[in-house]
């Protein structure tokens, strides 16, 4: 049995290491748990112990197969229950990683099962995330950063980069949301900001909100 405090060491490191394909130095994860190196040194030789990561000393630390389908999972649950959370419950899209993240543990699979069937097999969670199916798939879409579009491009809002609430409230506020269709006008020179027009509306959104959405050509 995978403790909660194991499953998310488990989780981040699938996520810092680009889902699991990349080696995570200790202090990533320490950042990432905001807890001291030691204590992720110490976990991280019991998650070694159980099979769930490959650690080297000074080399940094892998997720084995056994790890991998641990972390799929828990990425799973934690979209599904997003999707949920907006489309049944009516929470806003800012409002629910924090509440997933304690739903995800729940270990029913016959729960997260139903709950799947229920909310008709998403491929997507609230924020453009690609849900795992349960043999553990991932459906990827074409997608880019709208910073590498390019003046004239026409392009469907289709995910974010940062899931923080402020950025969320951000693109809320601006009329921003996963569907949106929008065009490239023009980029400034100096600070890289993009204009972009939304319907009959301009916009001018710095690169950094730019670095953070994730858009595909239409």
């Amino acid at each position: 049995m995978v403790t909660l405090t194991e499953e998310n060491y488990i989780k981040a490191i699938y996520h810092l290491g680009k889902y699991g394909a990349n080696n995570v130095s200790t202090n990533a994860i320490a950042k990432e748990m905001e807890t001291k190196a030691s204590s992720v040194t110490d976990m991280v030789k019991k998650l070694s112990e159980k099979s769930y990561v490959d650690y080297k000393k000074y080399q940094g630390v892998t997720l084995t197969n056994k790890g991998k389908e641990v972390a799929v999972n828990i990425v799973r649950k934690h979209r599904l229950w997003e999707v949920f959370l907006v489309e049944k419950l009516n929470f806003s899209w800012d409002e629910v990683h924090e509440v997933a993240e304690h739903l995800e543990h729940i270990k029913s699979k016959k729960l997260i099962s139903q709950l799947d069937a229920f909310l008709g097999f998403p491929t997507h969670d609230p924020h453009g995330d690609p849900i795992p199916d349960k043999t553990g798939k991932i459906k990827k879409i074409d997608k880019i950063l709208l910073s590498e579009a390019e003046i004239g491009d026409n392009c469907i809002c289709v995910g974010v980069q940062d899931s923080s609430s402020d950025f969320l409230k951000y693109l809320d506020k601006n009329d921003i949301a996963l569907g949106t269709a929008l065009k490239v006008c023009h980029r400034e020179p100096f600070d890289n900001s993009i204009t972009i027009k939304i319907k009959t509306k301009e916009l001018i959104i710095s690169n950094m909100i730019a670095n953070n959405l994730f858009v595909k050509l239409s």
